[in-house]
């Protein structure tokens, strides 16, 4: 895991912090950074799926609070925050503070209130 993400002109981190991304029914840890411009997850290398993915924020149409679950499908514990994309994917991630996480998201995306916590 790469210790700054590679940034655009312009771009600047507002928010970073370690990260579960659900992909399938795999968790996998890493670290999860807000941008002004993107949300990027770096998966460490102790993980089967490795490698960064990015979602560019004008991409995301909806966010909201989602629970962590157990292979994919059983709800365990409120601390995820799930985002929905243009092209209806949702992505989920497992973070400490979720509600900062969804009002740092809400902010970068230029909207002037708080993202729903549940």
């Amino acid at each position: 895991m790469s210790e700054a993400p590679n940034l655009h002109p312009g771009e600047t981190v507002l928010k970073k912090g370690v990260a579960n991304m659900q992909r399938g029914v795999e968790t996998v840890g890493g670290k999860l950074t807000l941008t002004n411009q993107r949300l990027l997850f770096d998966a460490h290398a102790l993980n089967f799926q490795r490698g960064a993915s990015e979602v560019w924020l004008q991409q995301v149409v909806g966010q909201k609070g989602g629970w962590t679950k157990f292979l994919g499908s059983i709800p365990l514990v409120p601390n995820s925050i799930v985002l929905t994309l243009a092209d209806g994917q949702e992505l989920s991630f497992v973070v400490a503070g979720r509600a900062k996480w969804l009002a740092a998201i809400e902010q970068a995306r230029g909207g002037g209130g708080v993202a729903a916590s549940r």
